[in-house]
């Protein structure tokens, strides 16, 4: 009896597999009660941003000091994430409508020097 099942390409299968795992990933991970971006390092949002106008406000010396959590062309947003579009036309993760970002004084993954920084600076938190 001949099966009528008949295999997947290969190239079927890797676009399958790589949509999955974009879908699964998540840009940032709760440690502690915070979040932290793929390096372990502590993420912030800025009362200035307003939430969910998928802008962020802190661009130039601002994003030297506080380096936006990056997101490629491919991210999609999903669940509470998604991805904003910054000035300079590269785009950037929030968090439930705030923007992300890590702090450059924090030296090492724990580090949660900028929460309250300014009173502008929090830390990020689900």
């Amino acid at each position: 009896m001949k099966s009528l099942f008949r295999a997947p390409s290969a190239l079927f299968l890797a676009v399958v597999l790589a949509g999955c795992a974009a879908m699964a990933a998540t840009p940032a991970q709760v440690n502690d009660g915070a979040l932290v971006g793929p390096n372990g390092m502590s993420l912030y949002t800025f009362d200035r941003d307003a939430m969910g106008s998928g802008k962020s406000v802190c661009n130039g010396p601002c994003a030297t000091n506080w380096p936006p959590l990056m997101a490629n062309d491919m991210d999609k947003g999903t669940g509470d994430y998604s991805v904003i579009t910054r000035d300079d036309g590269k785009k950037q993760w929030a968090y439930k409508g705030k923007p992300l970002y890590f702090w450059v004084k924090d030296s090492k993954p724990g580090d949660r020097t900028g929460d309250g920084f300014n009173n502008v600076w929090k830390l990020a938190r689900p």
